[in-house]
């Protein structure tokens, strides 16, 4: 049981009984005795339960592969992009394995169980399709991952690359990724979206591709993607990655795009971090942040949410897969600070994930649902973005699989000697 709980939609505490790993009770905190058949209480005193974070777009397989020895010079997307080419030819599967495990230990740790990561499986990549599965099973008590077959170098521009998404599929993907606007022309970027369509009803699978990363204006490819969701019926079931492009489009196009993404239930997943670093960088000042227009997005109904992306590798040098600290990043970036919108945030990285991830009635802090949960070192969602508290305890149905002690620090100089609590800052 968890007493004197506070939940970000309920202005009262709570107390939060669980029971065979799922949500027995939530109520009113009583301050009654606890009952006999509870094996463990936790006084929340008044911090904040959440439900567990959400990375909707993961890259594990190139997890851990920056090398001082190849490095992105230039810092953009396109060497990104090269350096990884030269990166994959190196690596096992074994290594890919271990680089994955590693940063999922840290993404349990600060309280995401649930991750959605594309897997580069175009030919010339390490077996990372069979590592990833392995790991898939192995983490299953702790965290669920979804794997998205992502075609990292096209579909058309290379013979083999069709195969290969269909052969990733049929191994044990989970949904059908893809990456359009990498294609050779606009025409062929259109068949890359027809043929994803195609692979997607042919195994009855959700749709994730990547899509319009770039600063070009017309790129407008989720137009067409949405317009192709709503011709096959598939409607609620793509997530569209980045969708940078976006944040160039005038006040016209932008409201045409999202009129239109939200009519076909099509989601998109903004990656802060990766955005703020890779977009922007051909502008002469004022240099656009390049970030999907989150706030705009929002308004038209469509469903966001971030992802971590990448963590040290050829795209990003840094990330720790906090998603606490992407959404920080992304409230920020996204001028998404105002009144009503920053308590909001903290959202993109919870149930709209969840959304993303369709995990329906499997996810979220209610009666009868799988006991998942983050007890936070705050008291409210605006707090948690500001301080990114401590997880003190990381609950996975009913069974704590993480703990965290809130950090402390010691002044021991002249000025205002003594003990500083570095998870509540006021």
């Amino acid at each position: 049981m968890v007493r004197r709980a506070r939940l970000a939609d309920r202005p009262d505490l709570v107390d939060i009984l669980v029971r065979d790993g799922r949500f027995a009770r939530i109520g009113a905190s009583s301050g009654r005795g606890t009952p006999a058949t509870v094996a463990r209480v936790i006084d929340a005193d008044g911090r904040l339960v959440v439900p567990p974070f959400v990375d909707a777009h993961m890259h594990l397989d190139s997890a851990l592969t920056l090398d001082p020895a190849d490095p992105n010079r230039s810092g953009t997307l396109r060497e990104g992009i090269a350096v990884w080419a030269r990166t994959k030819t190196r690596l096992t599967g074994r290594q890919v394995y271990g680089n994955a495990r590693e940063v999922l230990r840290w993404m349990v740790a600060a309280g995401t169980l649930h991750v959605r990561c594309h897997v580069d499986v175009s030919p010339g990549a390490p077996d990372a399709l069979s590592a990833l599965i392995d790991l898939r099973e192995e983490a299953r008590s702790v965290c669920d991952v979804q794997l998205v077959a992502f075609p990292q170098d096209g579909l058309l521009r290379e013979p083999g690359q069709r195969e290969a998404l269909r052969a990733a599929m049929s191994k044990g993907c989970d949904v059908v990724g893809g990456i359009p606007h990498y294609e050779r022309t606009p025409r062929d970027a259109e068949r890359h979206v027809k043929e994803l369509f195609d692979v997607a009803q042919e195994f009855d699978a959700d749709m994730d591709p990547h899509c319009d990363e770039s600063d070009d204006p017309g790129s407008r490819l989720a137009e067409v993607v949405a317009r192709e969701a709503l011709a096959r019926g598939w409607q609620g079931r793509v997530a569209l990655g980045h969708c940078t492009a976006m944040a160039a489009y005038d006040p016209g196009t932008l409201a045409a795009a999202t009129g239109l993404l939200a009519r076909a239930g099509i989601a998109v997943v903004a990656n802060p971090m990766v955005n703020a670093v890779l977009q922007g960088r051909g502008d002469a000042p004022p240099v656009r942040r390049g970030m999907a227009p989150v706030a705009q997005l929002l308004e038209a109904g469509v469903t966001v949410a971030f992802g971590q992306d990448s963590v040290l590798d050829a795209w990003l040098p840094l990330g720790t897969g906090d998603m606490l600290a992407v959404a920080q990043l992304g409230a920020l970036f996204g001028h998404l600070t105002g009144h009503t919108q920053l308590a909001g945030v903290l959202d993109l990285v919870t149930v709209s994930g969840a959304r993303v991830l369709r995990l329906g009635e499997r996810y979220g802090i209610a009666e009868g649902r799988p006991a998942d949960f983050i007890l936070l070192d705050a008291s409210d969602p605006v707090q948690a973005l500001r301080l990114l508290p401590a997880r003190l305890h990381v609950v996975r149905h009913g069974r704590e699989v993480a703990r965290t002690v809130s950090p402390r620090g010691e002044l021991v100089g002249d000025f205002a000697p003594g003990t500083v609590d570095l998870g509540r800052h006021g």
